[in-house]
């Protein structure tokens, strides 16, 4: 049901963002050759006679609506807000109208298509940006105010009180646009009136066929703990005959993928519990053949700029230009990974163990700079052209802070089941240097999980904006 909201909600998106497009496309042909700006305005005045008539630039609108919807979708405009801050939203929508206008730009180069107004299309740019930044507030905003006054609520109650719940509720919470209120939750452990985000244990699970009898409610989520999974099967029983729709959300969320791969053994379902795509043999050697292509264009794009670093480290400071460390690969195997040096030389006791911390005296005056704009990765095309690492994927890690990690966070070692990467999902996310590493572990986990062609290319194009400036590297 969540899932089917989300899907009416980008749906929505989808047409308005289309509606938007089109009336500030038609709005800027008005408002640059109609209007008093123009005749007033002497960077937009324009002689009458001199522009294309109304339907020359309207039929680019059959290229122009999809393109710019396509790139939307690519930007990540459609995907679940889940607590996004709004100025995420705002920058996005500039992110993909700047994509937008490049591609539409190509399209009339390739076309030959001189005629169109070059002012027109910058008019258009920021008008669309303005609109589309408008209406996605007005819209949140009038989401908002139907939720508080009740309109268009889904009515549900917890069955259980475990991880589970506190996870469904965590969600629900950072999606007002969903529409949910929970009233509360039934079980037989907690005392009533214990409160988790406002959402209080009404009643013990007994009492769950007396809630359906006297409310109307849209679901029931049954979010039972683990040791309390014998209540299940008579849970079941009572929603059912109720007629109201029933969901479950299992305590061993933790545990499988969001997505969980099953299959049908004779009628036995079996829930595999980890789907990594990249151990099927077409789509590993697929990537492999991605990564080479891409490698060895990267160090022909950016062999000129390697040199010049290469010759200032030299001279700026004594020791190798190139500094290799043990770093942990795929299945668990080490491997040395090359770095552009950006730190004063020091004993391998010292660089086993450290982090890099803010104003750190080993810090070269380059190493700064090339740390900051991650150019002192470069070297690392060398490891994906070698095999020990990939284009996109986690990043490696050092063996002292593997061992280090695997004992403390949980299913911190799955993340060496696929080769690492010199960017990945959870760096284009903010997750670099000094960071969370549960956090870390969280976008690598659901970047190996849900790989695909498309998501590694979304990544490396994201890179561009997110990925090389580093706020956390010292």
């Amino acid at each position: 049901m969540i899932k089917d909201n989300q899907k009416m909600f980008n749906r929505i998106h989808v047409l308005m963002d289309a509606c938007i497009i089109v009336i500030s496309y038609l709005l800027t042909y008005y408002l640059r050759f109609y209007s008093i700006f123009s005749k007033n305005l002497s960077f937009l005045q324009v002689e009458p006679g001199t522009f294309l008539p109304f339907a020359n630039y309207a039929k680019r609108l059959i290229f122009l609506v999809p393109l710019y919807l396509f790139v939307y979708h690519f930007t990540g405009l459609y995907t679940p807000k889940r607590g996004k801050r709004r100025w995420t939203e705002i920058f996005n929508i500039i992110i993909a109208n700047t994509f937008g206008i490049a591609f539409f730009f190509s399209y009339l180069y390739i076309m030959k298509e001189f005629d169109i107004s070059r002012k027109y299309i910058g008019l258009f740019f920021v008008l669309n940006i303005s609109m589309s930044v408008a209406s996605r507030m007005v819209l949140f905003h009038a989401l908002r105010v139907a939720r508080r006054k009740g309109y268009n609520l889904k009515h549900v109650i917890l069955v259980g009180y475990g991880h589970a719940a506190e996870a469904y509720i965590d969600r629900i919470f950072a999606n007002p646009q969903w529409g949910y209120y929970i009233h509360g939750i039934l079980d037989d452990t907690i005392e009533i009136g214990t409160m988790y985000k406002k959402v209080p244990v009404i009643g013990t699970i007994t009492h769950l066929q007396a809630f359906l009898s006297k409310m109307t409610l849209d679901e029931i989520a049954i979010t039972l703990s683990v040791k309390e999974y014998e209540k299940l099967e008579k849970i079941v029983d009572i929603c059912e005959k109720s007629g109201v729709h029933t969901k479950f959300v299992p305590d061993y969320y933790n545990f499988i993928p969001t997505t969980p791969y099953t299959e049908d053994l004779y009628g036995l379902p079996v829930i595999n519990i980890r789907n990594v795509p990249l151990s099927n043999t077409y789509n590993r050697i697929t990537k492999r053949i991605i990564d080479i292509i891409g490698s060895l264009f990267a160090l022909l794009i950016f062999g000129i700029p390697m040199i010049l670093v290469a010759i200032i480290i030299k001279i700026t400071s004594p020791g190798p230009i190139i500094f290799s460390q043990i770093r942990i690969g795929k299945h668990n195997k080490q491997f040395k990974m090359y770095k552009f040096r950006s730190m004063e030389i020091q004993t391998e006791k010292e660089e086993k163990k450290a982090w890099t911390t803010y104003h750190d005296p080993r810090v070269t005056g380059i190493g700064k700079f090339i740390r900051k704009t991650s150019i002192d990765e470069m070297p690392q095309f060398i490891n994906v052209l070698k095999g020990d690492m990939s284009l996109v994927g986690p990043r490696p890690e050092r063996p002292f802070f593997v061992d280090k990690f695997k004992e403390e966070i949980p299913r911190y070692m799955i993340k060496h089941q696929v080769s690492p990467g010199l960017t990945g999902w959870a760096q284009i996310n903010g997750y670099r240097g000094d960071t969370s590493i549960r956090k870390r572990i969280d976008h690598d986990l659901y970047y190996i999980e849900n790989w695909t062609l498309g998501l590694d290319f979304k990544i490396l194009f994201l890179t561009f904006f997110k990925g090389f400036i580093n706020k956390n590297a010292y």
